[in-house]
């Protein structure tokens, strides 16, 4: 069988490759429906994108890489393309757009440009041999029992990384890459919660407080969540794709800095008071509970000046020691992937492997927690798509 063009992947890069790489196009995915992993981010309602999107939000070994992609094919451009097919939106927090409905819309937009293009899409295939013969990739898949060879003149790999296996992700994508001689930087599961092997915020599960959460290298102002296994939340995602195995991580828990006054005035307006029951105003009371070693005993009278930086200082400077990470299982993305040296920051194409191209998630461009990782799905589907396309 010969096509013009074979995606592997049916993800949001696939789909969006396809859609808008011209003719002859094949879309081949192991899954029973197309775009999963769209299907189940932010909580239903898919977090497509963030206006606030630059280079900046991205983890990569060659940080410019991204900044070609991300400059041709905006925000605001896949944002045209949800209000064009009637999707309703709304903003939340630091840029990030959400569909007030389903995730399932945003699906059914990129299936429904897939099948306008003409491409075709075979679900439940399998991926075996890949291999070149001449100026053609050729690729063994099994699909309803069957083996069909396909060749094609272009191969996209649109396979994703290692997270969430239970949703058939595989490290397919470096594989291939292998194959063909282009290097691969480690990778790690990103966006990922940190776990404690001694469980030591079991009593707290389900606490969450607005923090500054940081290591040597990052640092995130929003909330941490405590779990059973640890500490998950939305400053612990960001945090994780920094974060190397056996760091420290220091969770400032007066992140806006007003403690330390409030509690000067409450020592004259409630002087008869428990510092802690003082401080219950200002944090959670069973996380008061658990830092019970870190409040001074007696009256908020009784605390001189020392004594309160003393207490603000523990407060702001709790030092951790994460055991761990949940890993792929429950990672939103992987960090690491396909070098970006072997690839055209224009076109997403093999250097040294004409036809050849990589895009999505198992490149090594990772993004912030926020919508960052679906624009770059689109971008860089876009870039390898239109530059296919443009060949006739």
């Amino acid at each position: 069988m010969e096509v013009r063009t074979l995606i592997l992947g049916a993800g949001a890069a696939g789909l969006f490759c396809a859609a808008h790489a011209g003719a002859d196009v094949l879309v081949v995915d192991h899954a029973k429906a197309p775009g999963e992993k769209i299907r189940i981010s932010g909580g239903g309602r898919c977090n497509f994108t963030n206006l606030g999107t630059t280079p900046a939000q991205f983890l990569s070994r060659n940080p410019h890489f991204a900044r070609s992609a991300l400059a041709r094919y905006t925000p605001q451009d896949f944002l045209a393309l949800v209000e064009a097919h009637g999707i309703a939106w709304h903003e939340k927090t630091l840029g990030q757009l959400f569909c007030d409905h389903s995730s399932r819309e945003v699906v059914s937009m990129l299936t429904g440009m897939v099948a306008a293009a003409g491409a075709r899409l075979w679900l439940q295939t399998h991926v075996g041999e890949i291999g070149q013969e001449g100026d053609r990739f050729r690729v063994l898949l099994t699909r309803e029992g069957r083996e069909v060879v396909v060749r094609a003149r272009h191969l996209v790999v649109a396979t994703g990384g290692k997270s969430i296996p239970k949703m058939g992700a595989t490290g397919l994508g470096y594989e291939i890459a292998a194959r063909f001689g282009l290097a691969v930087t480690e990778t790690a599961p990103a966006l990922v919660p940190f776990t404690f092997g001694d469980a030591p915020f079991a009593a707290l599960a389900g606490v969450a407080v607005p923090v500054r959460l940081s290591t040597a290298r990052a640092a995130f102002e929003e909330a941490i969540l405590f779990t059973h296994r640890g500490l998950s939340g939305p400053a612990v995602l960001q945090l994780s794709s920094y974060w190397r195995e056996g760091e420290e991580i220091v969770v400032d828990l007066d992140p806006g800095g007003g403690l330390k006054p409030a509690l000067r005035v409450a020592r004259g307006t409630d002087g008869r008071k428990a510092v802690g029951t003082v401080l219950a105003r200002h944090l959670p009371a069973r996380l008061g509970e658990h830092l019970g070693g870190r409040i001074p005993a007696g009256r908020m009278a009784e605390q001189g000046d020392r004594a309160l930086d003393r207490l603000v200082g523990a407060l702001r400077q709790w030092r951790l020691r994460p055991g761990g990470t949940e890993g792929y299982r429950t990672a939103e993305v992987t960090l690491g992937g396909v070098a970006t040296g072997a690839l055209s920051s224009t076109t997403m194409e093999a250097r040294e492997v004409p036809g050849l191209f990589f895009i999505g998630e198992c490149v090594d461009v990772t993004g912030w927690l926020g919508g960052y990782n679906f624009q770059w799905a689109w971008a860089s589907a876009h870039a390898a798509g239109t530059a296919i396309a443009a060949r006739g």
